[in-house]
């Protein structure tokens, strides 16, 4: 990277390195939900459904990318659903957390429990921080 490259830093470039900064797990596998059931028992849990082919949901996961800033030393993991690829697991998530299927969806997990649900314009980082201790 050239000098030009560090001083003109473009708007983009400042939104990727903070959106790299969110550690998002892949939800890809039906066998990582009774996996995140027992993490949930440590810590908060989240799964964030998006749907890759919807605006919407493309514009709260980026209000939230942005919004991000829980300090690394904050226990949560935070677990992205892609329901075009993965729309049986959304399915399975539906079933067994007992919550109805939106996109996009946030689901915040605590002790193998649904503590908040919320979709579209309701998904707010305000309600993560909320469940960090």
């Amino acid at each position: 990277m050239g000098l030009f490259d560090k001083v003109f830093k473009s708007e983009r470039d400042i939104v990727k390195k903070e959106i790299e900064e969110v550690p998002w797990h892949a939800l890809t596998e039906s066998k990582q939900l009774e996996e995140i059931e027992e993490e949930s028992e440590k810590m908060p849990v989240v799964v964030f459904k998006h749907s890759t082919r919807c605006g919407i949901s493309r514009m709260v996961l980026n209000n939230f990318e942005r919004s991000y800033d829980l300090p690394k030393d904050k226990k949560v993991k935070l677990y992205m659903l892609d329901l075009i690829a993965n729309r049986n697991i959304s399915n399975e998530v539906a079933e067994r957390f007992k919550v109805r299927h939106e996109s996009p969806q946030m689901i915040i997990l605590k002790d193998r429990q649904v503590v908040h649900h919320a979709s579209h314009q309701g998904i707010d980082l305000q309600d993560v921080r909320t469940q960090v201790k």
